[in-house]
């Protein structure tokens, strides 16, 4: 996973009007939890936080200090003005490259599904999993290969598992299906052979019996 470069300053006051300060001259307040002893207060730049705040995408942090410390983090939590959606407040936590994180990654699809030429429309669930492994080890998105999806099959978090990581979603979650549409053209030939599925395994993909119904009446 990517990481993006915070440089910042330890705030020697965390009162409001030193707050108030702080973003008039347009930085940050920032608090970093999960260092050793209290929560370091420190304020960076609003520009700083442009490409980890305003991004589908997801990141981890490197906090530098004029001080010279420099941490290891994920983004927390954030606080938005209600009117100007100026950035008023980050929380960050401290990360181990030997200790796991949970985090959300965000979803990329790959290939057109076979229901979409049939005239299906490819509907989503998801856009972003919640994982949890080392920080080395997660990606910056979870590629969905959506090829192989005929009309009513849904594309299952089985189906995007990895050694990397550990999906934090029970195994029946839906990422992604195909669902039929008015302008649904001739179904192609069902005769081609299905990939097998154990019995006691949760399919990655599955079809409603309504789309399955629909399917066998377009045949005839």
């Amino acid at each position: 996973m990517k990481s993006i470069t915070i440089n910042g300053s330890k705030r020697e006051s965390v009162g409001k009007k030193a707050t108030k300060a702080l973003r008039n001259a347009g930085e940050v307040p920032c608090v970093l939890y999960g260092v050793e002893g209290d929560p370091l207060h420190f304020a960076a730049e609003e520009i700083a936080f442009q490409n980890l705040v305003y991004t589908p995408d997801v990141h981890t942090v490197k906090i530098k200090l004029k001080s010279g410390e420099s941490y290891d983090a994920i983004l927390q939590d954030i606080q938005f003005h209600p009117v100007t959606d100026a950035i008023l407040h980050i929380d960050f936590y401290q990360i181990f490259g030997d200790k796991p994180i949970t985090m959300e990654i965000p979803i990329h699809t790959e290939g057109v599904a076979r229901g979409v030429k049939n005239g299906g429309v490819l509907r989503y669930n998801l856009r972003r999993l919640k994982v949890r492994g080392l920080p080395g080890d997660l990606p910056d998105y979870i590629v969905a290969n959506v090829t192989k999806l005929k009309i009513g099959q849904k594309l299952y978090v089985t189906g995007v598992d990895s050694k990397d990581f550990v999906i934090q979603h029970p195994d029946n979650t839906v990422i992604c299906q195909v669902r039929t549409s008015r302008n649904l053209v001739e179904l192609e030939d069902e005769d081609e052979d299905e990939d097998d599925v154990a019995a006691d395994e949760v399919p990655a993909t599955e079809v409603d019996d309504q789309a399955a119904v629909k399917e066998g009446e377009d045949k005839e």
